[in-house]
């Protein structure tokens, strides 16, 4: 792999960024979402991982709290990379690159719905104690995991709370 430069987004990369997502999910429509995180700078880390000159990975981690508990957790996603640069370890590394400045920042776990073969390789586990902002289908039980920032930190129970962009309960159903 060429040395990937990770880094914070930039407006001047909001491009760049529109145009990962349609090639890397064609069939799922996740600029409206990246979009209006991408309006809430103090919740949202978004980094992009560029190549030579050109941005080929995006991922967004969003700062949210538990209902029912005081520590500061956030949730990975969404998470791209383009077609040309997928399975060459850019998105892990954007995401390594992301849980190293979160954790860095106090947060004490991160949740991510998603593919558990592809997260579970990065160290994500099924996750019991936090519960999704809304009801998963029983598929997707699975998808739902998360990653301890702090090993010595006991485990953190209650309702995971998002920030607007995140209270669709379209993005949390088939």
């Amino acid at each position: 792999m060429k040395r990937i430069e990770i880094r914070e987004s930039l407006p001047s990369d909001i491009a760049s960024i529109e145009k990962i997502y349609p090639d890397a999910f064609p069939e799922e429509d996740l600029l409206p979402l990246v979009r209006e995180l991408l309006q809430e700078p103090p919740f949202v880390l978004s980094l992009v991982g560029i190549i030579d000159t050109s941005v080929v990975g995006h991922v967004i981690f969003t700062t949210c709290g538990i209902a029912e508990a005081t520590e500061k957790v956030a949730l990975l996603g969404p998470l791209a990379v383009v077609t040309d640069w997928q399975r060459q370890g850019i998105g892990s590394a954007i995401v390594h690159a992301g849980l190293q400045r979160l954790q860095k920042s106090g947060v004490m776990q991160i949740c991510v719905l998603g593919d558990p073969a592809y997260y579970g390789r990065l160290g994500f586990a099924p996750e019991v104690g936090v519960a999704p902002p809304y009801p998963l289908p029983q598929e997707w039980h699975g998808a739902w995991q998360s990653i301890q920032l702090r090993s010595a930190s006991p485990p953190i129970h209650g309702t995971l709370c998002v920030p607007q962009p995140w209270r669709q309960p379209a993005l949390w159903a088939p």
